[in-house]
């Protein structure tokens, strides 16, 4: 299992300590989700201060930013890093893309298409001359100068999707690397609907699926004992309680019978009580979206619900993390040992 770690909203001046610790714990990549800080800026923070660690957009918010800008900045990670670089898009939801972005939403699906089909026509432009050529219904890239060509580079464009909808899933299945789901999701849900979605979708155009991958899958509550996997399972009630609150997540919320909590939590919201949201999370949904454990055992817990079915999870690194070096590196080296979705789908089927 390929094992990343979050700097989801580490202060900015810590951010290459951490980088470099990550790296020294034996993980395999960090991400940089759009939180509190630009992911670009973060990734290049982080890739100045690593040599081997992978890195990655989780996501960056495509929509209020121009493919041509997103295209410059992943080309710019890909020279920094070494070619260590991976872009992740996102659509977000409509309220934050027309209220805080003041950014059009209109045929979210259809356009983040062509959003992933202009990047890839911008990199052929640069990398084989290819004259930019790209017009589509959302976006038309025709002009580039020599002055503005970065070139060819050695280090391959890689998109992952953030997806959850049957059309942005078959988005990801035919033209990106990977797909990121997101934290709010459940082992069965991705089981039952995302992988079939995938499959299909792959199916129907011809793409072979043995470099995709699927990343992500629940939340991860660890400590050093069970006092402090309590405190971290609590945080996760919240997050799951937020995110739960999202109408674009609610298909997940039904595929377990929880289709009342969506609106539930919505009412609490209209009444301006977000410090309520978590009481309506019980333990039953808690433990559907939530692996916990401690440092020794969250390896097993993890395995038990992901393996096979994914190929990267993500470990929360605490802020203690340089206090707590040997527990974590022993809890990622036991992550990498858990088979991948790539290795469990390759493997012959015996009868």
């Amino acid at each position: 299992m390929f094992v990343e770690t979050s700097l989801r909203e580490l202060p900015l001046p810590r951010v290459a300590e951490m980088a470099r610790l990550a790296e020294e714990l034996g993980f395999d990549g960090l991400t940089f989700s759009e939180v509190r800080h630009d992911p670009f800026v973060v990734a290049a923070v982080g890739a100045s201060a690593t040599s081997r660690i992978e890195l990655a957009t989780s996501v960056a918010i495509a929509f209020p930013r121009s493919p041509m800008v997103v295209a410059q900045a992943t080309h710019n990670l890909q020279e920094l890093s070494n070619g260590r670089f991976s872009v992740g898009l996102g659509t977000q939801v409509k309220g934050h893309i027309i209220r805080r972005f003041s950014t059009v939403w209109d045929s979210p699906g259809p356009r983040l298409r062509e959003y992933v089909q202009s990047l890839q026509a911008i990199w052929e432009c640069w990398q084989n001359g290819t004259p930019l050529k790209y017009e589509g219904r959302f976006y038309q890239f025709t002009l580039m100068t020599p002055e503005f060509n970065l070139g060819p580079t050695p280090h391959p464009l890689r998109i992952d999707l953030a997806a959850i909808n049957p059309y942005n899933i078959e988005t990801t299945a035919t033209l990106a690397r990977g797909l990121r789901v997101h934290g709010f999701n459940t082992p069965e849900y991705l089981r039952d609907v995302i992988w079939p979605a995938v499959d299909d979708a792959a199916e129907r155009a011809g793409r072979p699926m043995d470099d995709f991958e699927m990343i992500g899958g629940g939340f991860i509550a660890c400590g050093t004992d069970e006092q402090a996997v309590r405190a971290a399972r609590e945080q996760v009630r919240r997050r799951v309680a937020f995110y739960g609150s999202t109408r674009a997540y609610a298909p997940i919320f039904e595929h377990h019978g929880w289709g009342d909590l969506g609106p539930a939590l919505r009412e609490l919201i209209a009444q301006g009580r977000w410090g309520d949201l978590h009481t309506l999370v019980g333990d039953e949904v808690l433990d559907r979206f939530c692996m916990a454990g401690t440092y020794e055992t969250i390896a097993e817990r993890v395995g038990e619900r992901l393996g096979g079915i994914v190929d990267r999870v993500s470990l929360p690194l605490p802020a203690n993390a340089a206090e707590l070096q040997d527990e974590i590196a022993g809890a990622v080296a036991a992550l990498k040992a858990l088979p991948t979705a790539r290795q469990q789908r390759a493997a012959p089927v015996t009868r």
